[in-house]
């Protein structure tokens, strides 16, 4: 007996989905065969991501969008179901420092990075959510997924207001999963550990890397097509008694008490997605 997880007939909407987490997300949505919206901040990384689909045999379409900004989002959605025909799975990958914003000691945050990080990760979650789960609460329902962070699971030092706004997505979910419930919409949340994307690749230094490999117990990184492929897990009917949930995919990285020593390479996003 073989076990399928099979998206045929689905249309998907993945934010963020122009590299890193985003992208392998998209594309393995679409070789489960669903068809994807792909969006992005940035139309031609929206596109390179939507040829690799086709000339793989799914369907996509590119849907570059600010979700930072309220009718923007809506508008995504809108198109995504003119374009697809429907939105019955919505990946919420968007969230990393901003443009100008680097990770410091705590008390060195003004006013104006808290307000930017929260916004960048936060706000635009809340956003997506409230106008996907508007269209899935009335075609019958759907699943929502969020890509939070590891960096919510333990103190977060140079990292304070990125970290506090990925759990804030966390509770997020819980409060979303249980409204939402009784309209058959699912919500839960990834949360990836130190991934290895092409950004965190060119950022750290071969150190950095062995550092973070030797501080898990399963002494390697997390693969940003793991993670994709537990998206399509948890958006999938095997996963239909799944909400209000948090998966951390960090290859056991929570479990060690091994960090390393010094703050290098933190201005990367530690779950690795492109958004911007």
């Amino acid at each position: 007996m073989t076990i399928a997880i099979d998206h045929t007939g689905r249309n998907a909407l993945v934010t963020g989905a122009g590299a890193g987490i985003g992208r392998e997300v998209a594309r393995w949505l679409a070789r489960a065969g669903a068809a994807v919206a792909v969006n992005d901040l940035h139309g031609d990384r929206a596109e390179a991501v939507v040829a690799e689909i086709t000339d793989e045999g799914g369907r996509a379409v590119a849907l570059p969008a600010d979700c930072r900004d309220d009718e923007a989002v809506d508008a995504l959605v809108d198109a995504t179901v003119d374009r697809l025909g429907g939105l019955d799975l919505a990946v919420n990958n968007v969230g990393m420092l901003p443009p100008g914003r680097r990770p410091r000691p705590f008390v060195e945050y003004g006013g104006d990075d808290w307000r930017d990080i929260v916004d960048q990760n936060l706000v635009q979650a809340a956003l997506c959510g409230r106008a996907e789960a508007s269209v899935m609460a009335g075609a019958g329902g759907g699943s929502i997924l969020f890509v939070t962070s590891g960096e919510t699971t333990r103190p977060a030092p140079y990292n304070a207001a990125y970290a506090a706004a990925k759990a804030a997505v966390n509770h997020l979910v819980t409060t979303m999963a249980v409204e939402l419930g009784p309209e058959n919409i699912r919500v839960n949340a990834i949360a990836p550990g130190t991934t290895l994307t092409e950004t965190v690749a060119a950022a750290f230094t071969e150190e950095r890397i062995a550092a973070l490999v030797a501080a898990t117990p399963l002494r390697r990184m997390v693969e940003h097509d793991e993670l994709a492929r537990l998206a399509v897990f948890l958006c999938s009917d095997l996963a239909r008694c799944i909400t209000g949930q948090f998966f951390l995919a960090d290859a056991g990285a929570f479990l060690s008490r091994s960090r390393p020593a010094n703050n290098e390479g933190l201005a990367v996003s530690l779950e690795g997605a492109h958004a911007r």
